[in-house]
């Protein structure tokens, strides 16, 4: 009998937890029940010009194997230093697109994270690890060859954290005959102009080499922005932490500053925080909604993103 009774109980306490459960469930918006499934591909990529392959992981829409001939536009997303192709998948962005997605804060397009290693994603000083040409010349044609990619500059778009926050305005800005948005969060903007004697720092003497190298110009976005056609300027975004170190914060601002002297439109946010994930989870979101329109992603709606303060800040 006391067997019958615990059974009964349990029955009972189930069958309640089914109820409130689908209770829930009802009461949510229907767009609300089930995010998409979302299909991380991860492989190597051969190359001629390192002498190597490198790893990449491609983030793609739900149902990529059965959408065909549908094709997809696509954005790069660079790590920052001592990261790697995973740490975006790892720290939860794949969850991040997955609930813009079922928000339908953003529509369907490929993500692509490379692996960079500690090369801030110029041509290595001693022109051994040329990672701008692996990137510019190899990576991204083959990701339009591999998957059903968008291949335009209209459909294609970068963003980076710390050192990819530099890489991405380095190479958006560089390569703006490929890029039609461009974001970089808690970026390391003014690095190419960092002294690294001074600094102690060995990787960005591989880098960059000697502060007086004239060869970091050429991968300088305070100089870099200078050149590029009004008529190719990408979209402009990026942010930064309150509780950054003074000299990033420094360089972000006087980066809005150079923006707003030069007239070219942009948008620069400061935001509560450090340097660090915490920080970039909540940017990532606002980036992907912002930039989603831009690379001819449909959306259904992208709250705030108007509201977004233009740069104001300066030195």
């Amino acid at each position: 009998m006391v067997n019958l009774l615990q059974n009964f109980r349990t029955t009972r306490r189930r069958a309640a937890l089914a109820i409130l459960a689908a209770a829930v469930l009802l009461a949510l918006p229907a767009k609300c029940l089930a995010a998409p499934a979302l299909a991380d591909d991860c492989r190597t990529v051969p190359s001629q010009i390192l002498g190597r392959s490198l790893d990449v992981c491609v983030v793609l829409p739900a149902g990529y194997n059965s959408s065909a001939p549908r094709r997809y536009p696509v954005l790069f997303y660079l790590h920052g230093l001592f990261e790697n192709e995973h740490s975006w998948i790892d720290r939860g962005g794949q969850e991040i697109l997955e609930g813009l997605l079922s928000s339908g804060k953003v529509g369907e397009f490929i993500v692509v994270l490379p692996d960079a290693g500690k090369s801030f994603y110029v041509n290595s000083y001693d022109g051994r690890d040329r990672y701008e040409d692996f990137f510019i010349q190899e990576l991204v044609p083959w990701v339009d060859r591999t998957y059903r990619a968008l291949a335009r500059r209209e459909t294609r778009g970068i963003e980076g954290d710390s050192m990819g926050g530099y890489g991405s305005m380095m190479l958006g800005l560089k390569y703006a005959n490929l890029f039609s948005a461009v974001a970089s969060l808690s970026g390391t903007l003014r690095c190419a102009e960092w002294d690294p004697v001074k600094m102690k720092d060995a990787t960005l003497r591989e880098a960059f080499g000697p502060l007086d190298n004239p060869a970091r110009a050429a991968v300088d976005p305070f100089k870099l922005i200078k050149k590029v056609p009004r008529a190719q300027m990408p979209q402009l975004y990026f942010s930064i932490g309150e509780g950054d170190s003074r000299v990033m914060l420094g360089d972000n601002r006087a980066f809005a500053h150079l923006l707003a002297q030069l007239k070219i439109p942009y948008r620069y946010c400061e935001v509560p925080g450090g340097h660090q994930w915490p920080v970039w989870e909540l940017e990532i979101q606002r980036v992907l909604a912002l930039q989603a329109p831009v690379l001819g992603v449909k959306v259904a709606g992208c709250p705030g993103v108007e509201k977004m303060p233009d740069g104001i800040q300066a030195p």
